[in-house]
């Protein structure tokens, strides 16, 4: 059965840094687009970041580019998304997801995630 999970999230004060990790079972991460998710009270879910099933496209939400960077380690089987320079306003529930259609997976397709996880809560707050 293929699962994501989520971890690393927290509660950490404004301009600090989380990591963090969606481990995958059920199938290598490598033969997915591993896209990172979040939704915010109230508002809609929005794609943050995404990484080619290759690595070689990577993508940010223009919100977060500069601040945050997406990894993966093929050899654990999980993908990482490093934050920087936390602002309230990255508050939200992060989820990670993966595309494993042939298309989806090799342009990081934001639209063609089939398999989620259920989130992991990062607060930003003094």
């Amino acid at each position: 059965q293929l699962q994501l999970v989520e971890s690393g999230g927290g509660l950490v004060q404004p301009g600090g840094s989380l990591k963090l990790s969606c481990a995958a079972s059920g199938f290598t991460s490598n033969s997915a687009a591993i896209g990172w998710f979040r939704q915010a009270p109230g508002k809609e879910r929005e794609g943050v970041s995404c990484i080619s099933s290759s690595g070689i496209i990577t993508k940010y939400a223009d919100s977060v580019k500069g601040r945050f960077t997406i990894s993966r380690d093929n050899a654990k089987n999980t993908v990482y998304l490093q934050m920087n320079s936390l602002k309230p306003e990255d508050t939200a529930v992060y989820y990670c997801a993966a595309a494993t259609s042939l298309s989806s997976r090799y342009l990081c397709d934001y639209g063609g995630m089939n398999y989620w996880g259920k989130g992991t809560l990062v607060t930003v707050s003094s």
